[in-house]
């Protein structure tokens, strides 16, 4: 065990630390062979960390379990190789321990071009800035022997928001009169949360409706995975908003209403419908609900429209939604 403490802990500093992790680990699985376990005071190439192995990060010592993995657009089985399941070893909490990860793509969103980006020190400022506000995940970041930033987050009491209104089994109307007001309450929280950011120079970055968790104990709204960033010169909080757009829609909707289902089961609508009535992201989703469910009040309809083709201008803070939505709510009693 001495020979390997010395090449997976080479730092001398970190050695006491190693040995009070084994310790720990001992306690914890006592027919454990310790001779096995891997110990990383670099994170730096995650692919390498795997179930078993322990994390040294400052003062904190973490026991690795599984890898996450995807959970957005049926890649429920894309592992997230930097995102691991892990035990506190001083505690023996059960943590989501992130490493630091970076990746660069572009996206396109009617014609408006976004530069994205992870970026790990982005998640750990809105960690620091969100501590003890329950509409955000909690959080805080140590660093490993090399200074790459780990993010040590609590794992959320509840479920994704689509695994929730899925599970709804009312008809849409019936859900729209008396499940809705109180999940448009909910969503304008969350809003409001991104607001908040935004008036601190912070955007999510990353706003979908599967990082919006629901409380088990309050119902209310938790927004996770902050380490997404993007570049647009004309306005800087764009995508978050095309993305609480895209929330709202599909809160409307009791889900997402699509082109190919109405072609199915409600032709006579799909023949009411035109390119401008469509979302201006998800191309075969429908935006103008009215033109579907014409219950849906008009004031509530117009803000689904600055998400549609038809939008000419856009929201460019949190703030003007968060108006248009309360007065929207107030018409739904």
């Amino acid at each position: 065990m001495e020979q390997h403490l010395h090449t997976a802990a080479a730092d001398p500093d970190f050695q006491p630390l190693a040995e009070r992790a084994l310790r720990e680990l001992a306690a914890l699985h006592p027919n454990r062979d310790l001779s096995q376990v891997e110990i990383h005071t670099d994170t730096t190439d995650f692919y390498r960390i795997n179930a078993g192995d322990v994390v040294l990060a400052e003062d904190e010592r973490f026991l690795v379990g599984n890898n996450t993995r995807e959970g957005r657009f049926g890649l429920d089985d894309e592992v997230k190789h930097w995102v691991k399941r892990a035990t506190d070893l001083a505690t023996g909490q059960r943590k989501i321990i992130k490493l630091s990860f970076h990746e660069r793509f572009d996206a396109n969103i009617g014609g408006i071009r976004f530069e994205c980006f992870r970026s790990p020190h982005k998640e750990s400022r809105i960690l620091e800035l969100t501590r003890g506000d329950s509409r955000f995940m909690q959080g805080h970041t140590r660093l490993d022997q090399t200074g790459n930033p780990i993010r040590v987050l609590d794992i959320v009491q509840g479920r994704c928001l689509p695994d929730v209104v899925s599970a709804l089994t009312e008809a849409h109307e019936e859900y729209f009169h008396t499940r809705f007001p109180g999940i448009l309450d909910n969503f304008i929280g969350a809003a409001q949360a991104l607001a908040l950011l935004h008036e601190n120079q912070e955007k999510h970055g990353d706003v979908r409706r599967d990082h919006l968790f629901v409380h088990s104990d309050t119902g209310a709204y938790c927004w996770i995975d902050f380490d997404y960033n993007f570049v647009h010169r004309e306005n800087i909080y764009g995508l978050d908003l095309f993305g609480l757009g895209n929330i709202l829609i599909y809160l409307a909707g009791k889900g997402d209403v699509t082109l190919p289902d109405l072609r199915d089961h409600h032709p006579d609508i799909l023949a009411t419908l035109y390119w401008e009535d469509l979302s201006l992201v998800w191309q075969n989703r429908v935006a103008n609900l009215r033109k579907v469910y014409p219950y849906i009040p008009k004031e509530l309809n117009e803000i689904l429209l600055y998400f549609s083709n038809n939008a000419t201008i856009y929201y460019e803070r949190a703030d003007q939604m968060i108006s248009d939505l309360r007065a929207a709510r107030a018409t739904l009693g």
